[in-house]
């Protein structure tokens, strides 16, 4: 449609030159049937030719942007992760000619859960580009980046978690000049398999508040590594850019919008909207009707209000009503319910420590995560707030932050914190059966047993 409505003002201008140019001859010449018959063929058939011109090109266009998407997956386990053949990239400037934000939709397996996942760059003052956790190197992502205009100096794996670690070897073959920079202890399940299996080669190692890095002057790290607490430890490191007050994090803080991600497509949407097997599976007994799938804003809104809780709960305990809950999630820094309960109420000193670490030494004022809303306008405080669950694990308190009284700051820590039992089912289910066999420890660190 946009090729076919920059071609009408064009043929306009022809007409009008056809016209002007002929008009003489015309009004000359005997104004005969057989003369006006052809003067009406001509331009219908310059009018038809053009269409057919601006439908062609619309189509070479369209093919183009589908192949600078294509990106080929089918790894990942349990579950592969999707989309499997198109990646389209949404690029966003966060801080002007210093920070941008690069967006993909990245879904489970087969199902119609999705959500989206992120690579953020940073600008040095070298000139040179800073890349966070790389998305998939598709033709439409390597261009929109390479349109900064500046070379690609360091690529970080910021975690070890597979979702970002499968990008970043073909990512860094496009950009081989590139140092790769990994968070240690560097894992994989259920074959431990080396960092060169996924194309990452001579990859330097991230330390905690490593001041020897090459960015150490304009970015600080911090280092979370657990114990085991089962199969493997959790790694993450924080990074603080300076100059923009910003805290970049991987998994450990999400803000859940109340709008879907642009990344998103319009058809996991709608399919999750379905009511399917997992809505009569999660609707707390009630009848499921086999409603239509009409597509409009309410339809895609409640999609992606089914994908959230999914993805958060594993099993929320209504999927057929997803508002309440969700009203519940969204629209605040919280620690996902999955991360908290299989992962951080394990290690909760660990924990403890590095958020003291980075909420004392960070005065940020915005917090870039690898999932879900991005930037996040939010304090020390906020983000301390999204860990309040540590206190009851600790037995302890801690307070959000000096600006706020203690009594506030309880309960936003609290609010931030809680997620409703009923929903919260499943997964504690899941780990009391992971603890069960072996898979999980109840307890790594802390004074709960």
């Amino acid at each position: 449609m946009a090729m076919v409505a920059a071609t009408v003002p064009s043929l306009l201008t022809d007409l009008h030159s056809h016209f002007l140019q002929n008009s003489r001859a015309v009004l000359c010449a005997p104004l005969g049937p057989s003369l006006i018959k052809n003067k009406k063929f001509n331009i219908n058939t310059q009018v038809r030719a053009r269409k057919v011109n601006a439908g062609a090109v619309a189509v070479d266009n369209s093919r183009s942007q589908l192949r600078g998407r294509f990106y080929f997956n089918i790894t990942g386990f349990p579950f592969p992760l999707g989309p499997f053949l198109s990646r389209p990239t949404l690029r966003k400037e966060v801080v002007k000619g210093m920070i941008w934000t690069f967006e993909q939709e990245q879904a489970l397996g087969f199902s119609s859960v999705a959500t989206n996942i992120r690579m953020t760059v940073i600008k040095l003052r070298s000139g040179g580009l800073w890349v966070h956790a790389p998305i998939a190197p598709t033709k439409e992502c390597i261009q929109l980046l390479k349109e900064l205009k500046a070379p690609v100096e360091h690529i970080i794996l910021p975690t070890f978690a597979y979702e970002h670690k499968i990008f970043v070897g073909p990512f860094s073959r496009k950009f081989p000049q590139a140092k790769i920079w990994v968070a240690p202890r560097q894992w994989s399940w259920p074959l431990n398999l080396p960092l060169e299996f996924f194309g990452i080669f001579r990859a330097r190692t991230l330390r905690d508040e490593d001041r020897l890095t090459p960015w150490f002057d304009e970015i600080e790290q911090k280092l979370l590594s657990s114990p085991e607490v089962g199969i493997g430890p959790y790694v993450e490191v924080a990074f603080y850019h300076k100059r923009s007050r910003t805290l970049l994090v991987t998994d450990a803080v999400i803000y859940v919008p109340k709008q879907p991600p642009e990344t998103i497509s319009k058809e996991a949407l709608l399919a999750a909207a379905k009511n399917g097997l997992a809505v009569r599976l999660l609707s707390k007994g009630k009848n499921v009707p086999n409603e239509a799938i009409v597509d409009n804003k309410e339809t895609r809104q409640k999609g992606w209000e089914r994908m959230v809780l999914q993805i958060l709960f594993l099993g929320p305990s209504d999927l057929l009503e997803p508002q309440r809950t969700f009203t519940q999630m969204s629209q605040k820094l919280i620690v996902s319910p999955i991360v908290k309960t299989l992962v951080f109420n394990k290690v909760p000193e660990k924990v403890k420590n590095w958020v003291d670490r980075i909420v004392t030494d960070w005065p940020f004022k915005r917090i870039i995560p690898a999932h879900f809303a991005a930037p996040v306008s939010a304090s020390p405080s906020d983000f301390k707030a999204a860990f309040a669950f540590l206190n009851d694990l600790l037995g302890e308190k801690w307070n959000v932050g000096p600006i706020l009284s203690l009594s506030l700051s309880t309960i936003l820590g609290r609010a931030a914190s809680y997620f409703p039992p009923d929903d919260m089912k499943t997964l504690s289910s899941l780990d009391e059966f992971l603890v069960s066999v072996g898979a999980v420890k109840k307890t790594v660190s802390g004074r709960k047993k």
